[in-house]
C-alpha cells in the first residue's frame, strides 16, 4: 500500500515573492485601518487650519504668562538664596575677627605666665594690689566668657543662615524646573501652530500673518499710530495718557514671547511697559495684573484700562477708546490695534 504524504510546499521566490509581500502589506494596512490606527489625518479646510492654529496661540499664550510667573519666582528665589549667602560671609567674617581677638587673650595669658590668677591673687600681701587685681582679673573673666558666648551665638546664626540657604536653594531648583516646564510647553505649542500653518498656501499664510490671530482684522492692524480710533474717549489722568502714548510707540514692534520691551514684547509685558513709562508698576503676568487697580466694567472702560480675555485670563491689551485695543498678539502678528469684541471678554481694571 502506497505511503500517503504530504505534497511538498514550495517557497515563493521572484516576481511571484514580491506580489505576495505586496499582498501581505495591504491587508495588514486594511487590517489596521479598521483598528482606528493609522489614519492619516483628514485634509482641513484653510478656515480649520486657522482655527486650530489660533487655538494653538492661545495656548501657548496661557503657557506663556505662567512662564512669566515662574520666571518671576526664580528670581525671587535666587535673590533671597544669594542674600542669604551674603548675610552668612558677612557673619563668618565677624566670627573669624571674634576667634581672632579670643586668640589674642589666650596668647596674652599664655605669656604672662599660667599661674591661676586667683593664685596670683593670694600670693599679693598689699591689700589694695589684691583688691585691684581681684576687680581686673572679675572683669577679664567676664569679658572673655562674653566673648566665648558671642562666638557661640554666631557660630548658630550661622549655621542657622546656611539652613535656610539649603532650603532656599531646593525652593529655587523647584522654580527652575517650573519654569523648564513651561518654556517646554511654549515651544511645542509654537511648533504646533507653525505646522499647522505651513498647509496654507503662501497667499493664504501671507492674510493669516496680516489679518489673523486673536481676531485681528487687516484694517485695525494697518491703523496709523498717530491718531486714535473714531469716538475715542480722553485718558482719565496724565498717567492713563502717557501709558496710551507709549502703546502707540510699540505699535508695529514684533511679539517675543516673555519679553517686556522696548524693542520687542508679549502681551502682559506690553502693559507693563506702558505703565512703568507713567511710572506705575504692575505686575508681570495677565493673571495678577488684573488684581492690580480698581476692577471697571466693560460700559465704563475709558483710555488707558487694562482688557483682559479668555477663562485664564490669558491675554491682556491697553484699551485706546472706540471699542479698540492695543495689544501684542502672538509671534508673527506684531503689537497692532484690535477691537475688543475680537475675543472673549473676561474684565478690566484701571491701574492706579
Amino acid at each position: 500500500m502506497a505511503a500517503h504524504r504530504k505534497p511538498k510546499q514550495h517557497l515563493l521566490s521572484g516576481p511571484a515573492a514580491r506580489t505576495a509581500a505586496t499582498l501581505a502589506l495591504a491587508g495588514a494596512a486594511s487590517a489596521t485601518a479598521f483598528d482606528g490606527v493609522g489614519h492619516a489625518e483628514p485634509a482641513l479646510t484653510p478656515a480649520q487650519v486657522k482655527d486650530k492654529a489660533d487655538k494653538l496661540y492661545q495656548e501657548a499664550e496661557v503657557a506663556t504668562e505662567k512662564y512669566n510667573g515662574a520666571k518671576e519666582r526664580t528670581a525671587a528665589a535666587r535673590a533671597s538664596v544669594d542674600r542669604l549667602r551674603d548675610e552668612a560671609a558677612r557673619r563668618t567674617d565677624r566670627l573669624n575677627s571674634s576667634r581672632n581677638a579670643l586668640g589674642s587673650i589666650a596668647t596674652a595669658q599664655y605669656r604672662a605666665g599660667s599661674i591661676d590668677p586667683a593664685l596670683q591673687l593670694a600670693l599679693t600681701s598689699d591689700p589694695d594690689e589684691y583688691l585691684e587685681r581681684a576687680a581686673l582679673a572679675e572683669r577679664t573673666g567676664e569679658r572673655q566668657a562674653a566673648a566665648i558666648a558671642g562666638v557661640h551665638q554666631q557660630l548658630v546664626e550661622i549655621g542657622r543662615l546656611r539652613a535656610q540657604a539649603g532650603e532656599r536653594m531646593e525652593s529655587l531648583k523647584d522654580r527652575q524646573a517650573e519654569l523648564a516646564r513651561h518654556k517646554a510647553t511654549v515651544r511645542s505649542k509654537l511648533s504646533a501652530a507653525e505646522r499647522m500653518l505651513d498647509r496654507l498656501t503662501a497667499e493664504q499664510r501671507a492674510s493669516y500673518e496680516e489679518g489673523s490671530g486673536h481676531g485681528d482684522s487687516a484694517s485695525t492692524a494697518r491703523a496709523d499710530r498717530s491718531t486714535a480710533p473714531r469716538g475715542a474717549l480722553r485718558p482719565p489722568d496724565a498717567r492713563a495718557a502717557q501709558a496710551v502714548a507709549y502703546a502707540y510707540g510699540a505699535l508695529g514692534k514684533p511679539y517675543v514671547w516673555g519679553a517686556t520691551g522696548p524693542s520687542s514684547f508679549d502681551c502682559s509685558g506690553l502693559t507693563q511697559a506702558a505703565w512703568r513709562s507713567a511710572g506705575v508698576s504692575l505686575p508681570r503676568t495677565t493673571y495678577t495684573q488684573i488684581n492690580a487697580g480698581r476692577r471697571v466694567s466693560q460700559s465704563e472702560l475709558a483710555p488707558g484700562d487694562l482688557v483682559f480675555f479668555y477663562s485664564g485670563i490669558s491675554h491682556v491689551g491697553l484699551y485706546i477708546g472706540g471699542g479698540q485695543m492695543i495689544h501684542a498678539p502672538r509671534p508673527g502678528a506684531p503689537v497692532r490695534v484690535a477691537s475688543i469684541d475680537d475675543m472673549p471678554f473676561a474684565g478690566a481694571t484701571r491701574p492706579s
